[in-house]
C-alpha cells in the first residue's frame, strides 16, 4: 500500500469523440510511502492480518513467525476451524523455504499447491488485493499510520457473502487449472 497510488487508467478515462486530440497527462510516479500487508482469511472473512514492520525484508524466518502468530489465532478465534486450516499461497521464496514448508509438515498444515506463474489462482491476487488497491488508488493518506488505519477498516468492513464469492471464484478457477491438464492439483 502507497501513500498516494496515481489512478488507474479506467479512473482517469473521459470520454471524447475521435476528433478530439488526446488528452495530455503528467506522469505520476507512486509515493515512496508504503507499508506491506500480510493477510489470511476464509470464506467467513478476515482471519489474521498484520503490516510489515518498516525496513522489514519478508524472508523465510520472518515468514515462520507470522505463521506462528497466524497458528495461535486460528486457535484463540476460529477454534471451529484449527484442524482443517489449508494454505494456499504464491510460489514467493518465503513461502516454499525449507524452514517454512518443515512448520508446515510438522503443524499438519496442508498446502494447496500453486502452479508457477498462475497468480490469478491465490484468492489474494484476484479478489482481496485488486479490491483493497482500487479504494486507495488516487488518494493521498499522508503517512503509514494513515494507510494502516484505513486499510484495517477497509479489511474489517468487507461482508462476509464477498468472501464466500472469492471462494466459489476460487474453486472454479482451481476446477479450470485441473480441467485445463494442470498436473499440479490434486482434489483435495
Amino acid at each position: 500500500m502507497f501513500e498516494y497510488d496515481p489512478e488507474t487508467k479506467r479512473q482517469s478515462s473521459e470520454w471524447h469523440t475521435k476528433s478530439s486530440p488526446r488528452p495530455k497527462k503528467a506522469r505520476m510516479s507512486k509515493s515512496r510511502i508504503k507499508t506491506m500487508l500480510i493477510v489470511f482469511f476464509d470464506v467467513r472473512g478476515i482471519v489474521h492480518f498484520e503490516f510489515v514492520p518498516q525496513g522489514q525484508t519478508v524472508n523465510a524466518a520472518f515468514y515462520l513467525e507470522v505463521l506462528r502468530r497466524l497458528k495461535r489465532r486460528v486457535a484463540r478465534v476460529r477454534a471451529d476451524i484449527k484442524d482443517a486450516v489449508k494454505l494456499h499461497h504464491d510460489n514467493a521464496p518465503s513461502h516454499t523455504a525449507f524452514i517454512v514448508t518443515n512448520f508446515l509438515a510438522r503443524s499438519s498444515t496442508p498446502v494447496v499447491p500453486q502452479p508457477p506463474y498462475s497468480p490469478d489462482l491465490a484468492p489474494c491476487d484476484f479478489f482481496l488485493f485488486p479490491r483493497l488497491k482500487r479504494e486507495l488508488k488516487g488518494k493521498h493518506w499522508e503517512s503509514v499510520e494513515n494507510i494502516q488505519t484505513h486499510v484495517t477498516t477497509f479489511l474489517k468492513g468487507i461482508p462476509v457473502e464477498e468472501f464466500q464469492g472469492a471462494f466459489q471464484a476460487w474453486q472454479t478457477r482451481l476446477r479450470k487449472c485441473i480441467d485445463a491438464g494442470g498436473d499440479y492439483f490434486e482434489e483435495f
